[in-house]
């Protein structure tokens, strides 16, 4: 709502802009019912504009139905959306500005020239899981998983190791889980890269 009308100073004035210093008493009707914001007043902000007559003359039918339409919730729109679709035998059908419809047709055409191959994507981060180990290098194998995983010990690193598979280093880069691999193979353990 509008502040009451008071006196303002003469330099704040010339900077608002009019419906703001004509106050309540001078803002005309239309004006004051466009403001509200509840459902009730924007229907009646709406029934009360001025439809566009310069062209053409509407029924009072069309004006009375464009009144009841605009005093709908979302949700009544959308069940009147689906009523005349359904009345109507409309088939749903996605709608695409004419912009993107141009431009996905130009670009439609020089696809079919061409031989489509498809582009495998390379995969560049790996999980380095431990699933088998040889009984007598354990211990070699021990160390090697202590200098891969951080903050752990020789004693946690004994229970990794001996309640296989385990998981060894997540989302490590392709040359690292690589590293990774070559060193625990090399001590004694069976690595799957995933």
């Amino acid at each position: 709502m509008l502040p009451a009308a008071r006196a303002l100073p003469p330099r704040l004035s010339r900077r608002l802009p009019p419906a703001w210093r004509w106050g309540p008493a001078a803002m005309p009707a239309a004006g004051l019912r466009a403001l509200g914001t509840g459902r009730a007043r924007r229907s009646e902000a709406l029934a009360g504009a001025p439809l566009d007559t310069a062209g053409k003359e509407y029924s009072p039918k069309v004006r009375q139905l464009v009144r009841d339409i605009a005093g709908l919730t979302l949700l009544e729109v959308a069940d009147l959306n689906a009523l005349l679709k359904e009345t109507l035998k409309i088939p749903d059908v996605a709608v695409m500005p004419t912009a993107a419809a141009s431009l996905m047709s130009s670009q439609a055409a020089p696809k079919e020239e061409e031989e489509v191959v498809p582009i495998k994507k390379e995969k560049t981060h790996f999980t380095v899981r431990l699933t088998e180990l040889k009984a007598a290098d354990k211990v070699k194998l021990i160390k090697e998983v202590k200098n891969f995983v951080p903050g752990v010990n020789l004693v946690q690193a004994k229970k990794l190791v001996e309640s296989l598979p385990q998981e060894i280093k997540a989302n490590a880069s392709k040359e690292e889980a690589e590293k990774i691999k070559a060193a625990l193979e090399a001590a004694g353990g069976t690595v799957v890269l995933e």
